[in-house]
């Protein structure tokens, strides 16, 4: 069942300029004229010191960095440095942003707090990266986009202290298929297919702040078209598909990065499709499991029974809480997101219509009671769902 709460956006063409606009005055040159110019810029706001000042914006909405960075080099220098993220990050202060690509080198930000669409540049790449199988992953103020240009595989960054996409540093072992989280600074890739479609075990470590790769301990199985979530400050591997057989993957996987080791989770997942009934399709046409944690409470959209259901650790054991929302629709789990993002749980995607459509935001917060979604904001797109990530920062 779902509900109206926000009012529902249709895509207001003026006001998605206007945001656009504001983000795009991190990525402007210093030559900028800025109202509040001065040879005390450093002193961000005069009267109050630099100390006051940044304690000031700490509070402010990360959507108005973009309109504070014009006021002045001193602000500019300030937002695009990172330190206002660092310092919110260690004072607990966090927005969620959604970032997700409805067509191919296009990517769009939705803020679920000002119910804002932003636009985002376009990715400069060439048509084997458009037509490649991509990942995505947001780490830090990094949301990390994984292709393939020709016969290699790249890795493109886009930063929101600068608005704008680079190519960043690649993996020590390129893969495509894997499985990604991240938590705070850092994100954790694992399993996967090389270059040549051999299942990995492998894992590394990506920190947003230094902008390098470390190989990390590999898991104890090879798995690729895997899901992993961080829940209670540990890294987890959930199904995929491993080097032996098509079924899928039962067992789990938890990385401790304190002890830098790994320990398997016998019968984590249930066997697939498990009460759909006998299927036709061929299993390797689905795609990976759609699970999310909010709360160090992991949970799963079963896209085949369109169906929530919320992991007991302590039992092992998944229970059903509550339908998909009406409209949403996918292919083999292909074309639709499921996302943590804060203290809810979002689905993302619409029906699927041909040359017309559109998708949604639906969300619901767990600890509200019984599942009722609530319809955050609706958009006009012909396309389903390529990628997503949820920023915070």
């Amino acid at each position: 069942m779902a509900k109206m709460g926000a009012k529902v956006l249709k895509g207001d063409e003026k006001k998605e300029k206007r945001e656009d606009m504001w983000l795009a005055q991190i990525g402007q040159q210093e030559s900028h004229y800025y109202a509040w110019d001065n040879s005390e810029s450093s002193l961000l706001i005069h009267q109050l010191g630099r100390d006051i000042s940044i304690n000031c914006l700490l509070r402010c909405s990360r959507s108005d960095y973009g309109i504070i960075a014009t006021l002045s080099t001193g602000f500019h220098s300030l937002i695009r440095s990172g330190e206002l993220y660092k310092l919110r990050r260690q004072m607990g202060i966090v927005e969620h942003w959604v970032y997700f690509s409805c067509n191919l080198l296009e990517w769009e930000t939705f803020d679920p707090i000002h119910h804002r669409w932003m636009h985002m540049p376009k990715i400069q790449a060439n048509e084997c990266f458009m037509c490649s199988s991509k990942e995505s992953l947001a780490v830090g103020t990094e949301l990390l986009v994984f292709g393939k240009e020709i016969m290699y595989p790249i890795v493109y960054k886009y930063s929101i202290l600068t608005h704008t996409w680079t190519t960043g540093m690649r993996m020590h072992t390129p893969r495509c298929l894997f499985a990604s989280a991240s938590l705070g600074e850092i994100g954790i890739i694992a399993g996967g297919c090389d270059l040549h479609g051999n299942i990995l075990s492998s894992a590394e470590l990506y920190n947003s702040e230094t902008g390098r790769w470390e190989t990390i301990p590999s898991m104890n199985k090879a798995r690729r078209m895997c899901s992993a979530v961080f829940m209670e400050g540990k890294f987890y591997v959930i199904g995929g598909i491993g080097v032996e057989s098509l079924k899928t993957i039962t067992s789990g996987e938890v990385y401790d990065l304190k002890t830098q080791t790994w320990s398997e989770i016998p019968n984590m997942y249930p066997a697939p499709n498990e009460g759909a009934g006998p299927t036709e399709e061929p299993f390797i046409a689905e795609g990976p499991l759609l699970v999310a944690v909010v709360n160090d409470v992991l949970y799963l959209a079963d896209y085949v029974l369109k169906q929530v259901k919320k992991y007991d650790k302590e039992k092992n054991l998944w229970v059903t809480i509550g339908p998909f929302p009406k409209r949403i629709a996918s292919m083999y789990g292909w074309g639709i997101a499921f996302r943590a993002c804060g203290d809810q749980l979002m689905i993302i995607g619409g029906p699927r219509v041909l040359g017309a459509g559109f998708v949604e935001i639906n969300s619901w917060v767990p600890n509200e009671g019984l599942l009722e979604w609530n319809l955050v904001a609706r958009k006009p797109s012909s396309n389903f769902v390529y990628n997503c990530a949820v920023m915070g920062c």
